[in-house]
């Protein structure tokens, strides 16, 4: 975004000359821009970004196509590794009435994502991965989105300090290659999917294959989906 284009997101937002300060001020420092502004546009919608929350990224809309796309009639939707709820209020919003769960293991996520969610119904869930999620959905779900961190450990540093420095680690260091998370989610999500139930996952082309062959391991068919202008990457699985 052009710094021009900032300017006027800031000015529509602040409400007083001093609000305004405020905001530039943070900037200034680093914030990223949603949590100056306190909200990102995710897939048509405008949702609310607190500090130290995983800022939603433009590319993973794509998973919310890809989710919809391939299960279009699901009525039970999971966002695991919420951070705001960016990725299961935007299926909400497509799908309609759906009971909807999310769980994140930062408390600051779980807070944000409650904001999100509330008005859809959603059930944000505080916990790590599964543990966080009720017993009773075992077997159910039609959708399961896991936005896992997938940044090596030995690669974070490298990120821009908008990313580092206001973002929870925990939502960007995926271990030594990126996908501890990513196998710890494939491993269990078989036993949560309903029958046909898909298992998304964003990941990065150079990981693609190893993030393909944890899918496979797990008993889900799996293919990959790529989307250039987004430079998105997304493995599908689903159970037979």
């Amino acid at each position: 975004m052009f710094a021009e284009d900032e300017a006027e997101l800031i000015l529509a937002t602040a409400r007083t000359p001093d609000h305004l300060a405020d905001l530039v001020a943070r900037r200034v420092a680093g914030l990223p821009l949603e949590q100056v502004l306190g909200w990102a546009e995710f897939h048509g919608l405008r949702i609310a970004v607190e500090p130290d929350v995983f800022v939603p990224r433009r590319r993973t809309e794509f998973l919310v196509d890809q989710a919809l796309a391939q299960a279009p009639d699901a009525s039970v939707v999971v966002d695991l590794c919420c951070g705001s709820g960016a990725v299961g209020a935007a299926l909400a919003a497509a799908l309609g009435a759906i009971e909807l769960h999310a769980a994140d293991v930062h408390p600051a996520a779980v807070r944000c994502a409650r904001r999100n969610l509330a008005p859809v119904g959603g059930r944000v869930h505080q916990g790590d991965l599964f543990a966080a999620l009720p017993a009773a959905l075992r077997g159910r779900v039609d959708i399961l989105a896991a936005n896992v961190p997938y940044v090596p450990t030995g690669d974070v540093g490298l990120l821009p300090p908008e990313a580092r420095d206001h973002e929870p680690a925990v939502a960007l260091d995926g271990g030594p290659d990126g996908l501890d998370v990513l196998r710890r989610v494939t491993a269990s999500a078989p036993d949560w999917l309903a029958p046909g139930g898909c298992l998304l996952v964003e990941t990065s082309a150079r990981q693609a294959p190893a993030a393909l062959a944890a899918f496979t391991a797990s008993g889900l068919t799996a293919r990959l989906a790529v989307c250039g202008e987004l430079e998105a990457t997304v493995v599908v699985g689903t159970r037979g």
